[in-house]
């Protein structure tokens, strides 16, 4: 399916252990099947999603479940699942309604340009006509005053004249001091947009740098897996991969993981099992969350033990 680029908002909600959560974010592109985005947050690879997205041009949001099947940090690809015939007609109109609007902004700079060089040549074709070499009073050659121009020299005045003519028009039209105010306001709109744009994008980003800081602290403890259970406030259980299923994959998975003092999981090692299960074993405990364990009245990072059984 063909693809169009788009920079729009968009909203996704995901539902994790029964309470729904909503990631902002912007889509980069978009067609009937599916549509890649940036997030504000991660998604798993294999969670079904609710999509929001606001088409430009459109009155009414476009709202659609997809299936996250790829995901690289804050970038997501996602396939759309269940999407109605009026859903990609309502794609496949954004995109014409798009190419028509950029295609009639191209044609109508043309022919005010042509609008232009046609005036100008009028004007330059009247006064050659009247152009008239008058003789010289004493029988001779015409003066040199009096001579007729080149055909050269006035096709280059000519092409002068449409130029000046241009610039003239551009600069002392009626309309050029709203054009002048429209374009200061549009530079102060999208200034103001991108300050905030890049001050969220640069506390998201801020906020990964202090995870993986957390990370790079060393434990400074080893908690038995019977009290880290009693301290967890926030639990995802992990999806059971497909392919896991068809090749009759089961068992338990022990994990070890860096609890950082906010509760965060910061870190995981699989200890145990198939790839694929200690993946998606991985991908639940990212989103766990822990009372932070304290150690002399004060929050510390620790080490413990976490296990995620799988069975059919």
């Amino acid at each position: 399916m063909p693809r169009f680029e788009i920079r729009a908002p968009l909203d996704v909600t995901v539902l994790r252990s029964g309470i729904p959560d909503t990631v902002p974010g912007r889509a980069l592109n978009l067609s009937e099947r599916g549509m890649a985005a940036m997030m504000a947050g991660e998604l798993a690879a294999g969670e079904t999603v609710g999509v929001e997205l606001r088409l430009p041009m459109t009155t009414d949001p476009l709202r659609a479940r997809a299936l996250v099947k790829y995901q690289d940090k804050l970038r997501c690809g996602m396939e759309f699942v269940g999407f109605s015939e009026e859903q990609r007609a309502a794609v496949r109109d954004w995109a014409k309604a798009a190419k028509l609007e950029s295609d009639k902004d191209g044609s109508a700079q043309r022919e005010g340009k042509e609008a232009d060089l046609q005036a100008v040549e009028a004007k330059m074709s009247k006064a050659r006509a009247m152009e008239v070499r008058k003789p010289d009073t004493k029988g001779g050659e015409a003066s040199s005053a009096e001579k007729p121009v080149p055909k050269a020299a006035s096709e280059a005045v000519w092409k002068q004249g449409v130029r000046e003519q241009g610039k003239r028009k551009w600069i002392t039209g009626p309309w050029a001091t709203v054009l002048v105010l429209v374009l200061i306001w549009a530079a102060i709109g999208l200034g103001i947009f991108w300050w905030r744009w890049n001050r969220s994008w640069a506390e998201l980003e801020s906020g990964l740098e202090n995870q993986n800081a957390a990370a790079a602290e060393k434990p400074q403890a080893q908690v038995s897996a019977e009290v880290m259970q009693r301290l967890v406030t926030h639990r995802v259980e992990p999806v059971y991969p497909a392919e896991a299923r068809q090749s009759n994959l089961q068992g338990i998975i022990a994990l070890d993981i860096v609890v950082g003092r906010d509760g965060s999981v910061v870190s995981m090692r699989a200890l145990n099992g198939p790839d694929v299960l200690a993946r998606a074993a991985m991908d639940a405990l990212r989103w766990w969350k822990f009372a932070p364990y304290r150690i002399n009245g004060e929050p510390a990072v620790v080490e413990t033990t976490v296990a995620v059984e799988f069975k059919r």
